[in-house]
């Protein structure tokens, strides 16, 4: 199996027994470790040899959210030492260099990211917003670093947008002024990792929550956004073009069809003052176009289920619409059937709700 095109290994190992053997030493070294580790830290032994100790444990098990636990209670307390072994910014650092060799064996691991999390968060109430600020900046470099080895990996994704968030925070006490806004660079960031591989749920995600902000920062009059929701419609046409197979490029085209409807919140949608005829030209456009990648493309399922999302749109403004007929519906959804029949289910609910 492959995930996100890297590979996680070609299938089952067969081993000797003499590398069995060493494998079961290691567990029950392991297991002696962590109950050594847990009987010293009921007995309330947070030293520095059983951060050492711990640092072994998630070495081998990062996922043992237990002894990540363990740990920050030693470095509260070693930080709270009278004349400690080590500055609060030196354990900060070890901490700091530790998770991120920890991330480079395990990117996808909840426990390393939550911890870095903790660690930057109380380097602030330790060291200061001037210090915090630095060390959330270098954060980018980091998630940028996990980026490029897997542009998919959504915990570092979801990570950025809080550490973006974090610099936006502290942006006003090291410059003096009112909050910058980073929306506008991370913008741009999509967009470059778009291009990078269109196949990105992640950065088209992030596209859509930073597209409000955007707006809003940019003071965008009716004629911008109508002009910036062309330009994202053809970003999204030119992709569907290149790979309508891509469910990634769907579901940014479904999130663009949502920001049209009436039913949209006002703070989400792109152009506020929409009319139902300008949605309707909205709707006959994409269809059309959707409609001509269909002629070469015609066992693509996304392709039916964007074409049955845009006649229920549709039909939302213009009960009376011509651009397309209950039997084109009607073998749209027969199509959907045939190719995707486990979800039979979700197609026959789809049916019910649009009386076909």
């Amino acid at each position: 199996m492959a995930s996100h095109g890297i590979s996680r290994g070609a299938g089952p190992v067969v081993r000797s027994e003499e590398a069995r053997q060493k494998e079961l030493q290691q567990i029950t070294a392991y297991r002696d470790l962590a109950d050594l580790v847990s009987t010293k830290m009921a007995e309330r032994q947070y030293t520095v040899q059983v951060l050492g100790q711990i640092t072994k444990l998630l070495n081998e098990n990062p996922e043992y959210y237990t002894i990540w636990n363990h740990r920050r209670r030693i470095l509260i307390a070693l930080v709270a030492e009278e004349a400690p072994r080590q500055s609060p910014d030196e354990l900060l650092q070890g901490d700091l260099q530790l998770t991120f060799a920890l991330l480079r064996k395990f990117p996808k691991c909840y426990w390393i990211w939550n911890h870095r999390n903790w660690l930057l968060r109380e380097g602030e109430a330790l060291m200061g917003a001037e210090a915090a600020y630095k060390l959330w900046s270098g954060e980018l470099q980091l998630i940028n670093k996990m980026l490029h080895a897997d542009s998919r990996n959504f915990h570092a994704w979801g990570y950025r947008r809080f550490v973006v968030s974090q610099i936006e925070r502290l942006t006003p006490s090291q410059h003096g002024g009112s909050q910058q806004s980073l929306a506008e660079s991370e913008f741009e960031y999509t967009t470059k990792m778009i291009k990078t591989n269109l196949s990105n749920f992640s950065a088209w995600h992030n596209r859509s929550q930073l597209i409000p902000n955007i707006l809003r920062e940019r003071e965008a009059d009716p004629q911008t956004r109508r002009d910036f929701l062309g330009a994202e419609l053809s970003l999204i046409c030119e992709a569907i073009n290149t790979d309508p197979f891509d469910q990634s490029i769907w579901f940014y085209h479904q999130y663009l069809l949502s920001i049209l409807s009436p039913s949209c919140p006002p703070h989400q949608l792109v152009v506020q003052d929409l009319t139902n005829g300008e949605r309707q030209g909205y709707y006959e456009h994409e269809m059309q176009y959707i409609r001509e990648i269909l002629e070469d493309e015609a066992d693509c399922k996304w392709i039916y289920e964007a074409l049955l999302g845009l006649a229920e749109a549709h039909m939302e403004v213009d009960a009376g619409t011509g651009s397309f007929t209950t039997k084109d519906m009607r073998a749209w959804l027969d199509e959907l059937k045939r190719l995707d029949p486990l979800r039979r289910g979700r197609w026959e609910d789809l049916e019910r709700r649009l009386s076909l």
